[in-house]
């Protein structure tokens, strides 16, 4: 038995039995044969510990997530694409959920902003018998999973507000299998279902409302391809409200008479920082001595990535930002900053991706790059791939980057085109239509001139969109809608699903 202290804690049974018991045995196999034990194996197979003590949410929700085989569309480390705890910073900052934890709606945010189709409920929205069923139906299940948010003191634990998956279900017994990932602390174990909806009735003193839980499913589509929103940076709270308040005010108060004054207007007013909000989400890979080489599921993911980035650029929105900022030489890029010229940009890239391949997310100042190169290459399907080549130093070791970047474009650039001192990211046309048409409709309905009206609903209309580049900015268009209701602290109070 583990002694109380540091190392782990007495699980108390009653009211739970240990899952490794002989009795926590002799529910499983029951629960098998009853069929409600359906979720476990999928759930087992990605269970993780927490790696932080306030980090239960995120812990939960990445097992969760990688259950469901939900593609979070980048990467983790190296080549792999994984949900991990450190991925999860949208809705809320990683280093305020390390400090003090996530509240129940924030975390439906996250999973929502992950991909996943999210149905929440706190307790006092809810009955014991509904949220039994919710149970019994997904233990009976791998398609949906179970996270529940309650407090310890109801099973006689030590500690406050939990996070953890459920694992399954004993309908004799009316017991809800917990996989805690706090495993430093308890073991998996059964808890009679009465007591776990106690737990969930407490009061989150942050918010003011009680503990819940939600369902989570694979989505109907999947998440973003191109491009994500992050509030990584605390920036995100400015760039959030500008959006979404102060944009509409903007061009209501302007005499707006054409597309191109819509786009200054925006454009010249973006606060800085912003192109740490929205991030185009580009293949990182180590250079290996035979050349680039891809895998055929990277080839495919590229293939659909550089589709989206061509339906962006054949859109007629596409074609007045590219006027707009061709004759705007004194306007402020959406990256403008210290380091805007083409060399300097093309180093940060070589950089975050030598920090996101090490696994270190917020020490971007130890990686300095000398070398980069900006070159057009073409992959074994012949279609022309965008390439930034940089040396990296880190310490008394140097490793070679490539940053591949989806490009649909047909002219070749050579590594003679750094010399040019170019004030835009290469993608910073691609990024604002993209931000634009994901912008709610409600945005340009102040706009006095009619004329331009029904021209700008024309160019923003979603349904216009092909399939792919639709699916893109709406995913984009939920996340901005989550970021606005997390700015506003309202996430707690409305658990709904945003809009398609």
């Amino acid at each position: 038995m583990a002694t109380a202290g540091l190392y782990r804690r007495f699980l108390s049974c009653p009211p739970a039995v240990e899952f490794a018991s002989s009795p926590g045995k002799q529910l499983f196999l029951e629960a098998i044969q009853n069929g409600t034990m359906e979720g476990f194996y999928r759930l087992v197979s990605y269970f993780q510990t927490q790696s932080e003590p306030a980090y239960c949410g995120l812990a939960s929700l990445s097992m969760v997530l990688n259950a469901l085989a939900i593609d979070p569309g980048r990467k983790w480390k190296g080549p792999w694409r994984w949900f991990d705890e450190s991925m999860l910073d949208c809705c809320e900052p990683l280093e305020k959920v390390k400090a003090k934890g996530i509240s129940f709606g924030k975390l439906v945010c996250l999973a929502h902003c992950a991909g996943a189709k999210v149905e929440a409920f706190h307790a006092s929205q809810s009955s014991i018998d509904a949220f039994r069923e919710y149970v019994m139906n997904c233990s009976a299940s791998d398609e949906c999973h179970v996270i529940s948010s309650y407090h310890r003191a109801a099973l006689k634990q030590t500690g406050t507000g939990h996070f953890s998956p459920i694992g399954g279900y004993h309908a004799g017994k009316d017991m809800a299998l917990i996989l805690d990932v706090a495993r430093f602390k308890y073991p998996p174990h059964w808890v009679p279902l009465s007591l776990l909806w106690e737990g969930m009735n407490y009061v989150d003193e942050s918010t003011g409302q009680t503990r819940g839980f939600m369902l989570i499913s694979r989505p109907h589509r999947e998440p973003g391809m191109l491009y994500t929103l992050s509030c990584k940076h605390e920036s995100w709270i400015s760039i959030a409200k500008f959006l979404m308040d102060d944009v509409p005010l903007l061009l209501k108060s302007e005499d707006v008479k054409d597309i191109q004054m819509v786009l200054s207007i925006i454009v010249t007013s973006l606060p800085s920082k912003f192109e740490e909000f929205i991030k185009w989400v580009a293949e990182i890979r180590r250079r290996e001595d035979g050349g680039p080489s891809l895998s055929p599921e990277e080839k495919a993911r590229l293939g659909v990535k550089e589709e989206v980035l061509k339906q962006v650029q054949e859109t007629g929105l596409f074609k007045h930002v590219i006027r707009f900022m061709s004759t705007s030489c004194s306007i402020h890029s959406p990256t403008s900053g210290d380091g805007d010229t083409l060399p300097d940009i093309a180093a940060n890239v070589c950089c975050q991706g030598a920090e996101i391949l090490g696994g270190k997310i917020s020490s971007s100042a130890e990686y300095c790059c000398h070398e980069t190169c900006l070159k057009c290459c073409k992959a074994e399907d012949e279609k022309p791939v965008t390439m930034v080549c940089g040396t990296v130093v880190n310490g008394n070791s140097e490793q070679g980057v490539d940053v591949l970047i989806p490009s649909a474009r047909k002219s070749c650039c050579t590594c003679s085109s750094l010399s040019n001192s170019i004030r835009m990211h290469p993608a910073s046309t691609d990024v604002l239509t993209v931000l634009l048409l994901s912008l709610p409709s409600t945005t340009w309905s102040d706009i006095k001139d009619e004329r331009l009206l029904r021209e700008i609903n024309s160019l923003v209309s979603v349904e216009n969109l092909p399939t792919l580049l639709q699916e893109e900015v709406l995913h984009l268009r939920r996340q901005l809608h989550l970021l606005k209701k997390c700015q506003e602290d309202k996430v707690d109070e409305d658990l709904h699903a945003p809009f398609s």
